[in-house]
């Protein structure tokens, strides 16, 4: 209701007087500017018009008691007091011409007069301000500029004084007030009295109850002026509130009659060309964009639209009815992309132009499959003069990652960008690339799939806020009411990116039909009505000339309309009217269509009618389609897929019917408006003619549905409620949402949103929520838990409900992935259990809610039950086909047996079924494994690739290949045995095979061939234990067949697992694939018993992809001989610490005074054993527990004794010598006399004999390699050894051990060992000699057990400084993926913890991904200086030092790394500020683990796992740029490596320090897998298990380990590592005696007895591996009762190996046959214990020539000479990537 209408209640009728004429003005020129009025108090807030004015209230005009009469229409007062001053003038008249200069379209200008002259202040308004300036040009100066005090009163008196006479801004304005401040000029209180009158009667208006809707019917609000808004009714768009409805167009005409009610809108007149308009000529626009236009000029929507579209960034929306050329302006959007993207410089491309095509992707959602492909054939045309390529990526069509990576533009449903969206890498990684997103038909909000659409944008959203990256969203839709929401929704500028043209700028004028016929739907009477409204429309049509396309909803459909049409023709007498046999070519084209084997279609031909439907051959639907658009037919029957899929427009187009069947629901379903519309779009053939015809079809009960939605008079709603919970579950998956308040933030980005705030009633809530909850956080919060409770009922997340934090469960992840309803996680919670048979498995399945839309009709029953009781239906379908479930189950058992169905609807619901079921077993695939169920697992593999395949597990394996011929695939399964397997087949000859299948020679090749290339796999296995109750099975998984590309593409997935002897459990599994040059992979699998073992262990292999597939392989353990039960540990005891003066030496208490002042618990305790006897000692602690000052202890000691004695310290790394001689020399007292050296070289040791005290550091190699070793270790003065470090023994450690024990026991020199803790370190004392005390009281078992009082053996815990461990495991393969998914933990890790964190990771790129992700999560959750301690600008100017500038933005949230090629001023920068405390984080490559000088209260290990890639040798194999090929490998960290990380969380060993700002506790989290979490978590408790590495070397297949220095360069670490096993050969070859090698054996001469072995025997009898063999005898594949035996082979293959080749090559003949039962795929046995030389390469995996490099993941973004050929897990590498994050490259010369 007006005000005008309002007041005049107030009034009678009366003569008009001079005050009423007044009024009258002063109402029109109010009302001319303020269109809607509220009756509101001052204070209270009315429904906001999107911000843009405030407007005053009409009380402001009304007078006062107090003033008098006055016929002025403008208050001097008011005039003076806002007179200008002439400089005040000059200043806003330049102002006000830079604004209009900047805002030339004139609404736009207007739009911001409004704003500042509404009464809000300066804050209020900068949003909107800024809104409307925009950001491009000088926007944000002229923002500045009017926000400047008393700016903006002087713009708008200088437009009020240049528009004195225009109503808008008049100055009869008069300045508001309140009570008795108002001014007034009309006085007509006599007639209506006073304003206090007024007011009192509007305020108990307003006062009285509230109801929940508007009292005056629906609210109608105006909008404020747009600037792109063409309409009619000119640029204000109305929406209404609360269901409203606009009325129909000017002319539409209501005619009834007995059959049908037709309403016919005509074609709406054309919107007048506003002043600034021009047409856009192609060949004004830029050079790159010429050549994607093939016509002259752009229509008046595109010319209107291209300035904001090619020009700008601004998100845009652009409504536009069908046919308006939409397309065009997503090619403009892709320009501007593109243009963004070109290299300056000459190019060498046809096109001229340069493009960084790798830099960027768009991505085009498209709403059908069907539309897909039209755009992608489309954008492909108009931009392969560019080089951009353009690919589908549907549901249909998959793209492997290198396909995705040559490819620019993606053209994909919304489901499945909601799908690849949801993984961060691999298909995901896309989301990092993406510049545009341009989602068509945005209109869709208003249906079902809706939802999925308000979750990519929201996603995209966060991104583009969370990554301050920029993602261009273009919305393309069609005519919608309320677009401003939508708008919103998407971001977009209104004053900018927000275009809308009605239905005028159709290029052909659409006169719409709507006709309802009478008739109960689908009723004989409604059929024939349909029929005979059709018939008179079709009719009318042809007989004026014009072609027409019926469309129906059913294949069958299409022939039976064209048949009744020509019988009711016929009947009609007008048949004539439908040929065209007068067409100049109808005698060529009735030749052609008398080639097609379709009947029906050359009867109609005759006729004039055509028939087009997808189940028509391709060549028949060409042949229609040419024929149609020659005019050669006249009435074409078709289905909607001709309206997406081709382009064929006619004069008239009806759609007969609107009941479409839709397998999602599993019922017939109203026709979609999208359809209609895209129908609709075929009607009118631009230039050819200038009109267009369309009729809709329908039962009466539906005429207004469609007459409203199609006339867009029904705002659309948001649907996203419904799938919310899925949506909440998928971004909890994917990390973005943690807690409710993230979730919270989430919903606010949402379509949902939006509209609750516009309408609230509509969501549940009271119209004026708005008022007491402006942004609806409670609704949301409601939201958002209600979701969370149910995704927590069905244990898909854990809902901390006191903390309102989230965390994904196995289930949850797996929903995520396979787009599972939380409903059907529910239904496999109840009936999941793990001893289901495969009905059991098929009747869960169909049970799940994607199957709830499938409806049962009576019509099927008939058909599934025929289809029921046949023999093509293996499995047992409880209850028959009488319930839906049963009709699900028949259907998918059809579709593997290949079942014809006839009836249209039960094919149509197969192919759903079908769809649906092969994702659904996977997810339950998933979820066995997940849950360890061996049966359900391995049944489930089988059945889906039943699905899969089609074929049943009882059919021919070779069937699937596709390369067999029937008959010789009939022949297999005739004669085919039912235990034969296709390693069977490869067994036999062509011949055999082909006498086996009853056929010739031929064939059998044929299936020989066959069998070649059919994937399996080969396994081997190892045992290994690790403890008296943990058993390391290291599997080989060989590939056992020929490569085909053809049959196995870039890739061949396996499962691998460990069962239990009943086959129901589940210990660990692994997912292997295997690609083109995968020559091995090996798995280890880590199995804790509590008691005993199993009496069997199976492995078992199965094929993801192929039925016939799998292997598996029973373990017998009953011979299995564990490790014994570690003996007790030391008992830490409570005694007080002791103080240095227990040194009893002031020099030596000084000189340790400045690092400490007391000593821990450990040193207390075992001080007096070292530093006042001379026992042989073992100190087993922990990493960081100041075990090294005992040491020292028992050096002053050997000292005391003896001043000129001489000490030799060993260190097993190279580095470790420096560090321990300046740490030496800086104790070591100077009147002491005691000379430090460090022996590296053989000429150091000579200064052993100085006489004087000498302390000499040397390293395994160093010493061995010391021509005159025998001399050192029998001086006289050595009086005592330090071994540090043992559990990195190494086999050069334990060879040089070896060798001084066959000194130190006969001279009985003080051995002192020192290693971190050892789960059982009695045999490394026994080895070492350490004295067992006895008494005559002990017996003689009791001194078999007693421990050496000189072993100290404590635990991990037992710290002086306590490290708290946390383990967070991830079930998601090593690689990107992985990496990615960990940022968000570490960042909350940083924000939780006290003090300075040091993060390790596998590589030096991950190292710059990680601090970048930090950075951008920091971003996310606006935290602009992140973990930066200072101010920024104190840091800034340090930064000028660095090189990297990538270690700016990182730097200055506090976040540093550095990796062994960091430049030096770099590395000192970075150390100094994190060593200072302004960095909190400081991020390393593992292998910096052994080298980093500074520690931390705080250390996170992200991802136990690291890549290896191999040069594959075995082949002359290049890729396609002749570059070797390379194997990856993923392999563990070792475990000396997590001990030592571990110990870098102990700041010192001292019991004062508590760290730097922390409290005293020191904690680590570790980041890994799950199957790791069971061995790491038992290293860091329990300690180490050490074993030798001895027999690996004996059998030449000993793996190269890591050096753990990084002190030289890479190349030399190279040539190192490939130096390295000759020089260990060497070397133990110089261990022993001196002798030639014996003559070869020869027949006529007897065999010389070869000493050299014997001399080796005897040295192994000084080694660790001589204890260790008795104590674990399987670790080193040893049987009791023929050690020697096996270790006398060992000894023979290393002198086979070392002696002259003539030699070996004679002996390597004869034992030929020997060697390769011991070998297992390679060269000797696997090394899978993983401690290798010195603790660098864990969990080793044996190969030939590999070496190390970390820095691989950088070289080979310029080589790109990797090829991904084997896996331990499944990472990201099913596309066949390089892993950027993770590449550590062995083997490859620089």
């Amino acid at each position: 209701m007006s005000v005008h209408h309002h007041l005049s209640s107030f009034f009678e009728s009366s003569t008009p007087s001079s005050t009423d004429s007044e009024w009258e003005s002063l109402l029109e020129s109010w009302q001319s500017t303020h269109p809607s009025v509220s009756y509101d108090d001052d204070d209270e807030v009315v429904e906001p018009v999107f911000g843009t004015t405030t407007w005053p209230s009409i009380l402001d005009y009304l007078p006062s008691d107090e003033a008098g009469p006055s016929t002025s229409t403008s208050s001097p007062s008011r005039k003076d007091e806002y007179a200008p001053t002439p400089r005040r003038e000059s200043f806003g008249s330049n102002l006000l011409s830079r604004i209009q200069t900047h805002l030339p379209i004139q609404s736009t200008f207007t739009s911001l007069i409004s704003l500042l002259s509404s009464s809000r202040n300066n804050d209020e308004i900068q949003s909107e301000l800024i809104e409307i300036m925009g950001f491009e040009g000088h926007g944000l100066e002229l923002v500045e500029e009017i926000l400047k005090p008393g700016a903006r009163d002087m713009i708008v008196d200088e437009v009020n004084n240049e528009s004195n006479n225009n109503s808008y801004h008049s100055r009869t304005t008069i300045r508001a007030g309140k009570g008795k401040d108002r001014k007034t000029h009309i006085n007509i209180s006599d007639v209506i009295g006073s304003a206090e009158d007024i007011e009192r009667r509007i305020q108990e208006q307003l006062e009285r109850p509230k109801a929940m809707f508007s009292e005056d019917g629906p609210r109608i609000v105006e909008q404020e002026l747009l600037p792109h808004v063409y309409t009619a009714s000119g640029s204000k768009a109305v929406s209404s509130s609360y269901g409203g409805k606009m009325a129909l167009p000017m002319g539409t005409q209501r005619h009834i009659n007995d059959n049908f009610e037709e309403v016919t809108v005509p074609p709406q007149n054309p919107v007048p060309p506003k002043r600034n308009e021009r047409p856009v000529k192609i060949a004004d626009l830029p050079r790159l964009a010429r050549g994607c236009f093939k016509y002259v000029e752009l229509n008046r929507m595109q010319s209107i639209v291209q300035p904001t579209a090619m020009n700008t960034n601004e998100n845009m929306l652009v409504c536009a009815p069908t046919g308006a050329g939409k397309t065009d302006v997503a090619i403009m959007s892709i320009i501007r992309v593109l243009s963004q993207h070109v290299i300056p410089g000459p190019s060498t491309h046809p096109s001229g132009f340069n493009l960084n095509r790798d830099a960027f992707k768009v991505i085009y959602v498209a709403p059908m499959k069907a539309l897909a492909a039209e755009i992608v054939a489309k954008f492909g045309k108009r931009l392969a003069w560019l080089g951009i390529k353009v690919r589908e990526l549907t549901g249909d069509m998959q793209l492997t990652r290198q396909e995705i990576s040559e490819t620019q533009i993606i053209v994909t449903t919304p489901e499945k960008w909601d799908v690849v969206t949801r993984k961060p890498t691999g298909e995901g990684e896309l989301a990092s690339k993406v510049k545009l997103l341009i989602i068509d038909e945005v209109h869709l909000l208003n249906e079902d799939r809706g939802a999925v659409i308000e979750t990519i944008v929201a996603r995209t959203l966060r991104q583009v806020e969370s990554s301050q990256s920029l993602i261009r969203i273009v919305g393309l839709s069609a005519t919608l009411p309320n677009y401003i929401d939508v708008s919103d929704f998407l971001r977009v500028n209104r004053y900018q990116g927000l275009f809308f043209f009605d239905a005028s700028f159709r290029p052909v004028p659409l006169e719409q039909h709507f006709i309802g016929v009478s008739g109960k739907p689908r009723s004989q009477l409604s059929v024939r009505n349909m029929d005979r409204v059709v018939f008179d429309k079709v009719s009318e049509m042809v007989q004026a000339g014009h072609q027409v396309m019926v469309f129906v909803h059913a294949r069958k459909e299409t022939v039976k309309t064209a048949q009744k049409l020509k019988e009711m023709a016929i009947e009609e007498g007008v048949s004539t009217f439908f040929e065209t046999i007068d067409h100049p070519k109808y005698g060529l084209y009735k030749r052609d269509i008398g080639t097609s084997r379709n009947k029906e279609m050359k009867e109609l031909f005759e006729n004039g009618f055509g028939i087009h439907h997808a189940g028509m051959l391709r060549s028949d639907r060409n042949m229609m389609e040419r024929m149609f658009e020659d005019n050669a037919i006249n009435v074409l029957c078709c289905t909607s897929t001709l309206a997406w899929g081709v382009n064929l427009p006619a004069h008239a187009v009806i759609i007969k019917g609107t009941q479409v069947y839709d397998s999602n629901k599993g019922s017939f379903m109203d026709l979609s408006v999208l359809d209609v519309l895209q129908i609709f779009g075929r009607a009118g053939r631009p230039g050819y003619e200038t009109s267009g015809v369309g009729y809709i079809c329908t039962t009466q009960d539906k005429l207004d549905h469609y007459l409203h939605t199609i006339m867009a008079q029904h705002p659309i709603e948001s649907k996203f409620i419904p799938g919310m919970v899925d949506s909440l579950n998928a971004e909890v998956a994917l990390g973005t949402i943690a807690n409710v308040p993230e979730a919270i933030q989430w919903l606010g980005y949402t379509y949902l949103f939006v509209r609750m705030r516009k309408e609230p009633f509509i969501y549940g809530m009271p119209h004026d929520v708005i008022k007491d909850d402006p942004q609806l956080g409670n609704k949301r919060n409601e939201l958002i838990s209600q979701a969370a409770r149910l995704l927590q009922a069905a244990k898909m997340i854990r809902y901390d409900e006191i903390s309102n934090t989230f965390a994904i469960s196995d289930l949850g992840r797996i929903a995520a992935k396979y787009y599972l309803r939380y409903q059907t996680i529910e239904v496999f919670n109840t009936k999941f259990n793990p001893r289901m048979s495969n009905a059991d498995l098929f009747q869960m399945l169909c049970e799940a809610t994607e199957f709830d839309q499938i409806q049962l009709r009576e019509n099927e029953v008939e058909e599934l039950e025929a289809i029921n009781k046949s023999d093509v239906i293996p499995l047992e379908v409880a209850g028959g086909a009488t319930d839906k479930r049963g009709k699900v189950n028949i259907l998918l058992q059809a579709h593997v047996s290949k079942v014809y169905i006839e009836d249209f609807a039960l094919v149509s619901d197969a192919a759903y079924v079908a769809q649906n079921a092969a994702r659904i077993i996977r997810a339950l695939l998933e979820i066995a494994l997940s849950r360890h169920w061996a049966n359900c697992a391995y049944l489930l593999v089988e059945l889906s690739k039943c699905i899969e395949q089609r074929q049943w597990v009882y059919d021919h394996g070779l069937a699937q290949l596709n390369i067999l011929h029937r008959d010789t695939l009939h022949k297999l399964n005739q004669y085919t045995t039912d235990d034969m397997t296709i390693a069977d087949f490869r067994s036999m000859s062509a011949t055999e095979l082909g006498e086996f299948i009853h056929m010739n020679e031929k064939h059998g090749q044929a299936v020989l061939d066959a069998a070649d290339m059919f994937p399996t796999v080969g396994m081997a296995y190892k045992l290994r234990p690790i403890s008296h109750d943990l058993l390391q099975i290291s599997v080989r998984v060989e590939p056992q067949f020929k490569w085909n590309n053809k049959v196995s593409g870039g890739s061949e997935p396996f499962y691998v697992w460990a069962q239990d002897e009943e086959g129901l459990k589940i210990y660990q599994w692994r997912s292997v694939r295997i690609q083109p040059t995968t020559s091995m992979v090996d798995l280890d699998f880590v199995l804790p018993f509590d008691d005993m073992p199993p009496s069997s262990i199976s492995i078992v292999s199965i094929s993801d992809r192929w039925l016939w597939s799998h292997e598996q392989i029973t373990i017998d353990l009953s011979d299995l001989v564990m490790p014994n039960h570690p003996p007790p540990r030391t008992e830490l005891l409570d005694i007080p610490f002791l103080r240095l003066s227990c040194l009893d030496d002031p020099a030596l208490e000084s000189a340790y005074k400045n690092t400490m002042t007391t000593l821990n618990s450990i040193q207390s305790q075992a001080f007096w054993t070292m530093y006042n006897t001379s026992v042989n000692a073992l100190i087993s602690a922990p990493v960081g527990s100041g075990k090294s000052f005992l040491g020292e202890a028992a050096i002053w000691n050997a000292f005391r004794h003896n001043k000129e004695a001489v000490v030799l310290v060993v260190v097993p790394q190279h580095h470790a010598v420096h560090e321990t001689v300046a740490r030496l020399r800086s104790i070591c007292p100077r009147g002491k006399n005691i000379d430090i050296h460090a022996l590296l070289g053989s000429g150091d040791f000579s200064r052993l004999t100085a006489p004087r005290g000498v302390i000499g550091v040397t390293t395994p190699f160093a010493m061995i390699n010391n021509e005159k070793i025998d001399d050192t270790l029998r001086l006289l003065k050595l009086g005592l050894y330090v071994l540090e470090d043992l559990h990195l023994l190494d086999e050069m450690y334990e060879l040089c051990i070896a060798k001084i024990l066959s000194y130190a026991r006969s001279a009985r020199t003080r051995m002192v060992g020192i290693t971190s803790s050892l789960d059982d370190p009695s045999t490394l004392g026994n080895w070492l000699g350490l004295d067992i005390v006895t008494s005559s009281d002990h017996s003689s078992d009791d001194i078999a057990s007693s421990q050496p009082p000189a072993l100290f053996n404590f635990t991990p815990a037992n710290r002086g400084n306590p490290i708290s461990v946390s383990i967070k495991p991830f079930t998601i393969p090593h690689g990107p993926t992985l990496l990615r998914s960990m940022v968000k933990p570490t960042h909350d890790i940083l924000k939780t913890v006290n003090g300075s964190v040091i993060t390790f990771v596998p590589s030096r790129q991950a190292c710059i991904n990680l601090a970048t992700d930090l950075v951008t999560q920091s971003g996310t959750e606006m935290d602009l200086n992140g973990f930066l301690s200072t101010p920024r600008d104190h840091v800034e100017p340090l930064l000028l030092r660095l090189r990297d500038r990538g270690l700016f933005e990182p730097i200055l949230h506090g976040i540093g790394y550095i990796h062994p090629n960091s430049n030096p001023s770099n590395l000192s920068l970075v150390l100094e500020l994190f060593a200072s405390g302004i960095l909190k984080c400081l991020i390393l490559p593992r292998i910096l683990c052994w080298t980093i000088p500074v520690r931390s209260n705080n250390v996170i290990i992200l991802s136990a796992q690291y890549t290896q890639t191999t040069p594959i040798t075995k082949t002359n194999k290049k890729d396609k740029n002749g570059k070797d090929l390379y194997e990856r490998r993923i392999i563990n960290y070792s475990n000396k490596e997590l001990i030592k990380m571990q110990g870098i969380a102990s700041p010192s060993a001292s019991p004062q320090i508590t760290g730097n700002g922390s409290n005293g506790n020191s904690k680590l989290f570790i980041m890994c897998q799950n199957e790791q979490t069971i061995l790491i978590s038992r290293i860091l408790n329990d300690g180490l298990s050490l074993e030798s590495s001895l027999p690996d070397l004996l059998q030449g297949g000993h793996q190269q380990q890591q050096s753990n220095s990084n002190s030289v360069s890479i190349s030399q670490e190279r040539e190192r590592g490939r130096r390295r096993i000759s020089e260990i050969d060497n070397i133990l070859k110089k261990m022993i005696k001196n002798r030639e090698p014996p003559p070869p054996p020869q027949s006529n001469r007897p065999k010389i007895t070869d000493f050299r072995k014997r001399d080796l025997m005897d040295l192994l009898n000084y080694t660790f591996f001589a204890y260790r063999l008795k104590k674990n005898p399987t670790f080193y594949d040893l049987i009791k009762g023929s050690e020697n035996d096996i270790i006398s082979r060992w000894i023979d293959s290393f002198f086979d190996r070392i002696d002259p080749p003539q030699i070996y090559e004679k002996e390597k003949v004869k034992d030929k046959g020997k060697n390769k039962v011991d070998d297992v795929g390679g060269n000797g046995n696997l090394n899978v214990n993983g401690d290798g030389m010195n603790g660098a390469n864990g969990n080793g995996i044996h190969k030939e020539s590999v070496q190390e490099d970390d820095e691989i993941d950088a070289e080979m973004e310029e080589t790109d000479n990797v090829t991904v050929v084997g896996d331990q897990v499944n990472g990201d590498a099913e596309i066949g990537e390089k892993d950027g994050e993770t590449f550590e490259q062995h083997g490859r010369e620089e």
